[in-house]
């Protein structure tokens, strides 16, 4: 990051140098945007504008992000296409820019009808891969015998079951708080974009959480995390990201169990049972629909493998 402040020293005029400065701390304290994805959208927004220092010849101001046109923003894709950006990331890094310009224009500092007019690179279409529940729940069985002090183990075995049991992101589970943590029927998760949802709590995730609690040697009270390492500090999702890759070698699970994938289990295994997409769109925190909908093409999978193995048809017969 500190490097990349250098950069705009050189390639931006003071101007520009405030408003990004102001944009980035208005992400962090305002909009409250994960730390990882402030940190990418900086990394994007200054390979732009080092774009266009090199594109204009100058220290770039804000007169001339106003002045830009659509051709100019199409030369930027094409310059990062050329360095081996993918579409994901080409989406990413505009991203960024439109986030940027939009902040400038509520400001009243620009405003550029240009960027309207480009188009955001296609994403590759990906299909979540979720565990089978014969795996799931033993990834949630398993989980505590991989630690040798029990505490830890019930710890672990209390953030997976939140993933499975409430569909949450992993970040989600390790942002909550003591006095959040899961005691009635619903408990209120704020995701992304500090959205706040409700989501149900099955017995099993309160079970599994006051075990932790109980066992938990280090002091936990309001105003301080949940879940707690060793050292008695917040829990990072790498060290959980970690105990699920030792269990995927322990259980033989496939390359895709992650703790994400207990999230993606939690959708399909509730559509596999009846739920309805509106539901799991509002129990996951989705901003749209189309999101949610990429778990009927998983169970629309699961159903076709099931009339392969068990339709006498399907079976030539």
């Amino acid at each position: 990051m500190a490097q990349e402040l250098s950069d705009l020293q050189t390639t931006t005029a003071a101007d520009v140098r405030d408003a990004v400065t102001e944009w980035l701390r208005w992400l962090s304290s305002e909009r409250r945007v994960a730390d990882k994805t402030v940190t990418a959208y900086q990394s994007d927004l200054t390979a732009f504008l080092a774009f266009l220092n090199d594109h204009l010849g100058a220290p770039v101001r804000l007169k001339d992000l106003a002045d830009l046109r659509p051709a100019d923003f199409r030369s930027y894709l094409a310059a990062r296409r050329n360095a081996g950006l993918s579409n994901t990331s080409l989406a990413r890094a505009l991203s960024a820019v439109r986030s940027f310009f939009r902040r400038q224009e509520r400001l009243g500092r620009f405003e550029n009808p240009s960027l309207a007019a480009i188009h955001t690179p296609k994403k590759p279409h990906t299909v979540p891969k979720p565990l089978t529940p014969q795996h799931a729940r033993a990834a949630l069985s398993d989980a505590r015998e991989l630690q040798d002090e029990h505490w830890v183990g019930l710890r672990d075995t209390a953030v997976l079951t939140l993933l499975y049991g409430c569909g949450l992101r992993i970040g989600e589970a390790l942002a909550l708080d003591y006095e959040n943590r899961p005691t009635g029927r619903s408990m209120t998760i704020t995701g992304k974009g500090n959205k706040q949802r409700l989501v149900p709590v099955l017995p099993v995730v309160i079970e599994a959480v006051e075990a932790y609690v109980l066992a938990c040697p280090y002091p936990l009270a309001a105003g301080g995390p949940l879940f707690v390492g060793v050292r008695g500090k917040r829990l990072q999702a790498g060290v959980v990201q970690k105990q699920v890759r030792r269990l995927r070698e322990l259980l033989g699970l496939p390359a895709h169990a992650t703790p994400h994938a207990l999230r993606h289990s939690f959708a399909t295994h509730l559509l596999a049972g009846g739920g309805d997409l509106r539901t799991i769109q509002e129990l996951l925190g989705h901003a749209s629909l189309a999101a949610t909908q990429r778990y009927t093409e998983v169970d629309g999978d699961h159903l076709l493998s099931v009339y392969r193995d068990a339709h006498p048809r399907a079976k030539g017969s």
